[in-house]
């Protein structure tokens, strides 16, 4: 991704084109880069903001979704935003849908794909067995429908990131974090328009977690990206900024 991360008053973010602000987050094992074709696609007609979680960075203690929201509060006040669609992908949609419950006049819609909040099957029902690189590339591969996608590089880096053991201590407690904090008794309180999009074959937040959002969330639009798996945005990025443009189009009336 050819933009400059910028670091301001604590934060750490991308930010291209001008327009209606997407804020875009990412997810637990997620990077900037998932959202590449996004940012090429919508820079040219909207601001497209995407900050970097600091999951590694919050005291173990507070290490948690709500956390996260605050941060992303502050974030948002800091750069002056409102009227924000705001997108998620896994951990990145429950942080989100946190936010738009503890501040929902930020926000003008929400987009949520893989997202944590109801059920997930982290690592594949299992904790990272830290010492096996080929057990990595395995959960890794997990993610996504086309396994070539994990590629060596993706793999390293997940690699390197799980054994850290400052790094693996705070995915685990976000990971609890992101269980304990269960969204279904509140999503009936999300008015704003949401659009679910997400892969047929996630095996991660499977299709069944989709249904369950469509039909707990009163505004919601669910669409379906075959072939695809837990980051649709990153592995069928055409189909994704295509449902993503029409929904972009239908909330501009």
């Amino acid at each position: 991704m050819d933009y400059v991360l910028k670091e301001e008053n604590g934060f750490n973010y991308i930010e291209a084109g001008e327009g209606q602000t997407l804020l875009l987050l990412h997810g637990l094992m997620g990077a900037l880069s998932n959202w590449e074709k996004v940012v090429e696609e919508f820079s040219p007609n909207y601001r497209v903001i995407l900050p970097i979680l600091p999951i590694y960075d919050l005291p173990l203690l507070t290490t948690g979704v709500r956390a996260l929201s605050k941060y992303i509060h502050k974030f948002i006040k800091f750069k002056k935003l409102s009227n924000v669609v705001l997108l998620g992908n896994s951990l990145g949609g429950h942080v989100g849908l946190i936010y738009v419950l503890a501040h929902p006049g930020y926000v003008k819609a929400l987009v949520l794909t893989g997202s944590s909040g109801l059920y997930e099957n982290a690592f594949g029902g299992s904790f990272p067995r830290r010492e096996s690189i080929d057990f990595v590339r395995e959960k890794v591969q997990y993610t996504f429908y086309d396994p070539n996608t994990a590629t060596d590089e993706l793999v390293n880096e997940v690699y390197e990131t799980i054994n850290d053991r400052h790094k693996v201590i705070r995915i685990l407690a976000m990971a609890k974090s992101a269980i304990r904090h269960n969204m279904k008794k509140d999503l009936r309180k999300i008015t704003m328009p949401v659009s679910l999009i997400w892969g047929r074959d996630d095996k991660i937040t499977p299709p069944e977690v989709a249904i369950e959002f469509n039909e707990l969330l009163p505004n919601a639009e669910l669409h379906w990206i075959d072939k695809c798996g837990h980051a649709p945005m990153m592995q069928q990025p055409e189909e994704f900024n295509k449902y993503l443009a029409m929904f972009l189009n239908k909330i501009k009336k």
